[in-house]
């Protein structure tokens, strides 16, 4: 191999990977959301039809205050009511309101669950709301929500 041969190949390669991450951050950026990826605003749309939800007071959300870890962080939802044939909760869902995909889980009871209550571990990507949104069988939505600081992030 010719000395001057080298040198153009070398000069090839130093450039070439001086532009190939400014390309891959660019297609990042354009990288369009995936068929999951929803804001808590347009989760809560889609899943009630436009309704919307009411804050109530039936509902108990257990979310620790601080969470050491994004990635596993506790959750508990119990929602007071009859489970019987006319009167019972249809559905609950859990949300991190700021991940880029904000619902976490989807839970859909029946009366003969006898107790309308989940227990879960979510991921969150860091401080952020935590919400449960629950459908009644009447067609009604209930929902409560609680902040909760994270120290280190689980997901985004």
């Amino acid at each position: 191999m010719q000395r001057r041969d080298f040198f153009k190949k070398l000069g090839t390669v130093v450039a070439v990977s001086a532009v190939a991450p400014m390309m891959s951050f660019a297609a990042d950026e354009k990288k369009p959301k995936g068929p999951n990826e929803f804001s808590y605003e347009k989760a809560v749309e889609a899943i009630t039809d436009g309704k919307g939800a009411k804050t109530s007071s039936k509902i108990t959300l257990k979310v620790p205050e601080i969470a050491e870890n994004g990635a596993v962080v506790p959750v508990s939802v119990t929602v007071d009511s009859p489970m019987s044939e006319s009167d019972y909760v249809k559905a609950i869902h859990i949300f991190a309101t700021k991940n880029n995909n904000s619902r976490c889980l989807a839970v859909h009871l029946t009366p003969a669950n006898g107790k309308a209550m989940i227990a879960t571990r979510v991921k969150l990507g860091g401080t952020q709301e935590v919400a449960a949104l629950v459908e009644m069988s009447d067609g009604t939505f209930l929902t409560a929500s609680q902040s909760v600081k994270v120290t280190i992030g689980g997901c985004g």
